[in-house]
């Protein structure tokens, strides 16, 4: 299936059905009163995060989404039907905007959350709903209310811990192959990597992480070169950063060159992603010779002048990928927040004046006391 982080749609929710002017007429029955129902509910827009999909294609193809109208009040007193809601399915991770003024509709980040994008318009009242003890024969109707009519703009941005960040080559796809269950196209050619993947790492019981392979990126990306920035987006929703560093590159350029200007598309692309925590990952040393690699890092960490943690790996290998593996997921479990309840018993005492007794101050983040 063609990858598809992107599209235009048109949705547009259904009218509210009109309200209906009737009186009772039946042998007999003089004066029968009034019986016109109200109109039916028009259809309403919905958008459902779906865990089992990873592409927006259907909305590439399928971009008007219309709901049905509600159904007209009649008389016998019969209120007109309500029309129903249109359920669009979307993966975990997208972004939902206003194409025409950019403004934020929604963003879908938890499996099953269900948010409300076209409100539907609600039926008219008829002349039954007018009837009162002085107005016996109420002539009054109104037209049921339009639906919302939207032009949205569909982003997806992949929901990941950690992201691989590095040139072309570099051995990204190798590594999320070594570390997790996902099978990128592995070459020995350029741009092998032409849409993200993901990978789940299963480091122990209930212990898990989720890391993004991108496609590589080249100096010049912010001009358009290569496959450009169109793939840095799925970055910012992660933690950690990893760039790559091909230490046995085949052309024989300089590796700190190209670390550099990485280095430098990421800051031109979003400041933001260019403060993320940025890990250096030195892979492919399985090709140097073993006396040479020491003096080889220790070389291209100082001309790089870095001072964050470093890795020395050889994902062709598996060798260090577990000991990166375990930090990892230690800086990934340190953003996990754990909720507690607090417990009122043991809140310490307010102290007051007025009381002889102590008296507990409440939590201002139980909702027991909100």
């Amino acid at each position: 299936m063609k990858f598809v982080d992107e599209a235009y749609i048109d949705v547009i929710a259904g009218n509210g059905g009109n309200g209906c002017v009737s009186f009772r007429r039946e042998k007999f029955i003089p004066f029968g009163g009034p019986n016109g129902g109200d109109g039916g509910r028009g259809g309403s827009v919905y958008a459902v995060a779906d865990r089992n999909l990873n592409t927006l294609i259907d909305f590439r193809f399928a971009r008007r989404h219309e709901a049905r109208h509600g159904e007209h009040g009649r008389g016998s007193d019969q209120f007109g039907a309500a029309a129903e809601d249109i359920v669009m399915r979307m993966p975990v991770g997208t972004i939902i905007s206003d194409a025409e003024t950019g403004a934020p509709v929604a963003e879908l980040l938890e499996p099953g959350e269900r948010i409300l994008i076209a409100k539907g318009g609600d039926g008219g009242f008829g002349n039954l709903h007018y009837k009162t003890s002085t107005n016996r024969a109420p002539r009054q109707k109104t037209p049921g209310w339009p639906g919302e009519q939207k032009k949205l703009k569909l982003e997806l941005r992949v929901l990941a811990d950690v992201g691989l960040l590095g040139m072309p080559n570099a051995g990204k796809s190798t590594l999320i192959s070594a570390i997790s269950n996902a099978r990128p196209k592995i070459a020995d050619y350029p741009f092998t990597t032409l849409h993200p993947n993901l990978g789940v790492v299963r480091v122990g019981p209930e212990q898990s992480f989720v890391v993004a392979d991108v496609p590589g990126l080249i100096e010049g990306a912010a001009e358009g070169a290569g496959l450009g920035h169109r793939f840095l987006r799925h970055l910012q929703r992660t933690r950690l950063l990893l760039h790559m560093i091909d230490m046995a590159p085949f052309d024989d350029t300089d590796p700190v060159a190209q670390a550099k200007a990485i280095v430098a598309e990421l800051k031109k692309y979003d400041p933001a992603l260019y403060d993320k925590p940025r890990w250096l990952v030195l892979n492919k040393l399985d090709v140097v010779p073993a006396e040479e690699r020491a003096a080889r890092v220790k070389d291209f960490v100082k001309r790089f002048k870095w001072k964050g943690p470093v890795f020395e790996i050889s994902a062709l290998t598996r060798e260090g990928c577990e000991t990166l593996v375990q930090a990892i997921y230690q800086h990934v479990a340190s953003y996990q927040t754990h909720y507690v309840d607090p417990d009122v018993r043991f809140a310490e005492p307010e102290p007051d004046d007025n009381d002889d007794g102590p008296r507990f101050a409440p939590q201002a983040d139980d909702p027991r006391f909100r």
